[in-house]
């Protein structure tokens, strides 16, 4: 048994909290966050224990960083005088965008072992996309404990650390872009007739079928295009009115344009 710790249970520390509450009911959750009403709640839904962030640093085995970037100054700088009295093992879990591992030891005053993860908000429903980058020092049974730790937040996937940026741009923002997706097809379905709920429930169960056939069949999703395109078809002229209106550029750009943002954070 390991005690896991989480500095901040927002929308993406708290899915990870219930993921790790699902994977391994025998691990010991340390929740903390400065809204102690959402770290209270989520420790009585999970079974956590609710504490404040310099317990967390002094006591986890696995410390879950899932505070903003602009705030992991200010929480550096309360545990890291933790960190330095510790004279055993912990791993730091770090989930701040834009941070390299590297710039977390530095943030936290000392050499300590850190492994990245990129996780989105489908983790929460277990279905989530878990890009992963073991720092330097990380050993290879910390790292599968971590993977055994968090299994049932859905898909792992191991990236070079000059990728997580990258990775992060696609897996990471893409949910929004995803949600934009079924609420405009909704839309569609609405100006045809159909009631909202129902608009809203085939779109959703649409992308996520269309996702698992991507997955599972592993064609490639050009192909797969072309197989629900009939000559002459409905589907075709959908299609010819998406490209007029340059939705794969749009879809593109906002991925670079989330990457860039990157390098000002």
């Amino acid at each position: 048994m390991k005690k896991l710790g989480f500095i901040g249970t927002g929308n993406m520390g708290g899915a990870l909290v219930i993921a790790a509450a699902e994977s391994n009911p025998e691990n010991e959750l340390m929740l903390a966050d400065k809204i102690i009403e959402k770290a209270d709640a989520l420790a009585k839904k999970t079974g956590g224990k609710l504490c404040d962030n310099v317990t967390v640093a002094a006591e986890a085995d696995y410390i879950f960083l899932g505070v903003k970037p602009q705030m992991l100054k200010d929480t550096m700088e309360e545990i890291a005088p933790v960190l330095k009295k510790r004279s055993d093992r912990f791993v730091l879990v770090s989930m701040l965008a834009a941070f390299t591992c590297e710039r977390i030891q530095k943030a936290a005053g000392g050499d300590y072992p850190v492994i990245r993860i990129m996780p989105n908000t489908p983790v929460s429903v277990g279905e989530g996309m878990i890009l992963y980058a073991p720092g330097e020092g990380v050993t290879e049974e910390e790292t599968e404990f971590f993977l055994s730790a968090m299994e049932k937040a859905g898909r792992f996937s191991l990236l070079p650390e000059k990728l997580m940026d990258a990775g992060a741009s696609v897996a990471g923002c893409g949910p929004a872009f995803v949600d934009l997706f079924v609420e405009a097809l909704a839309d569609g379905g609405v100006a045809c007739g159909l009631p909202r709920a129902q608009a809203i429930e085939f779109a959703a169960q649409m992308v996520s079928g269309a996702a698992k056939l991507i997955l599972e069949s592993g064609k490639h999703p050009g192909k797969l295009k072309d197989e629900v395109c009939s000559p002459g078809g409905t589907t075709i002229q959908g299609v010819r009115a998406l490209e007029k209106g340059g939705f794969r550029s749009a879809v593109t750009e906002a991925v670079i344009a989330a990457y860039e943002k990157n390098f000002e954070l």
